[in-house]
């Protein structure tokens, strides 16, 4: 897609919002309707609501669904993004509880990550298959403009005692059980700052469905390497919980402030210029109508081979 229709684009697009442990709603939302769709990944983690927050129109899902009832591996990823990107979401935030892997990162501190380590073996993490290939680069996973739009609104709308750290890796674990001791220790030798369940697989969907993507990841405990504190548990995890959850409703304010402003063009916009493999007439029917969603722009560049 030229830039100047690109831009055009995203002028008409919308922001989404992906809640995990402990936001299942937004904070001011305002003429909240909810919709349910239909994707040929199958259904969705819950329903998403739509409706206008400081100037941006947003989209909002409750990752693990409203009752907090599937786990990191059962989350079904591959419909949740392209439902975001079917409902026109182009800037894509999501708001995650993570565990610390180092002694700065305090429980209750945000981080705005800006690489990733996947330690998940059992969730499919690709649109592509079924008869069609494509490569994006995933070099940088997160979206730097789109960070530092998100890092920029932390910092300006935490409450004292609360910190944001800009940068830094988080570390993809499969889960649903924490990390042992052993693995805490080696994650934390391979230089990984923050460790979480879900974020890497969000991230290279998004990128396949040209969303840009950020992750305001919220630190509630320090795993288990720390020898001063004790070993995460659930209810430690819930009590820090409430006191981010807290502090995201003027963080999105803030954000959908400036992305109202802005509509910063991100390369994720245009991932798949270049990644696409196989010609369209190799393409089956049905793999076609699962993907066109992103791919239809790209398919006539093969015709001009």
């Amino acid at each position: 897609m030229p830039t100047d229709a690109l831009q055009d684009n995203l002028q008409e697009a919308r922001v989404g919002v992906i809640g995990g442990s402990g936001l299942y709603a937004i904070e001011g939302l305002e003429g909240v309707k909810e919709l349910q769709v239909n994707t040929p990944f199958g259904e969705p983690s819950d329903s998403f609501r739509i409706g206008r927050l400081n100037g941006a129109e947003v989209v909002f899902l409750a990752r693990h669904g409203r009752g907090h009832h599937l786990l990191p591996t059962e989350v079904p990823y591959r419909a949740n993004i392209w439902a975001m990107r079917s409902l026109q979401v182009r800037w894509l935030v999501s708001v995650s509880a993570v565990g610390s892997l180092q002694a700065h990162l305090q429980p209750r501190d945000m981080v705005v990550p800006e690489q990733f380590i996947d330690r998940t073996m059992q969730r499919p993490a690709s649109f592509f298959g079924n008869g069609c290939v494509a490569h994006v680069s995933l070099a940088d996973p997160f979206c730097p403009k789109l960070s530092a739009l998100l890092a920029t609104a932390a910092e300006t709308s935490l409450p004292d005692g609360q910190r944001l750290h800009r940068g830094g890796t988080y570390l993809c674990m499969e889960g649903p059980a924490f990390s042992t001791r052993a693995e805490s220790e080696l994650y934390r030798s391979w230089g990984c700052d923050v460790i979480g369940m879900t974020n890497h697989t969000e991230a290279r969907l998004a990128r396949e469905a040209e969303i840009a993507y950020a992750s305001l990841s919220m630190v509630t405990d320090f795993d288990c390497w720390h020898t001063d504190h004790d070993a995460v548990s659930v209810e430690m995890v819930i009590a820090n919980l409430q006191a981010n959850a807290a502090a995201t409703g003027p963080i999105l304010q803030e954000l959908m402030q400036a992305l109202a402003a802005s509509r910063p063009l991100s390369p994720a916009h245009t991932a798949l210029a270049d990644a696409l493999m196989t010609r369209p007439e190799s393409v089956p029917a049905t793999t076609r109508q699962a993907l066109d969603l992103f791919t239809s722009p790209y398919w006539g560049a093969f015709n001009a081979d």
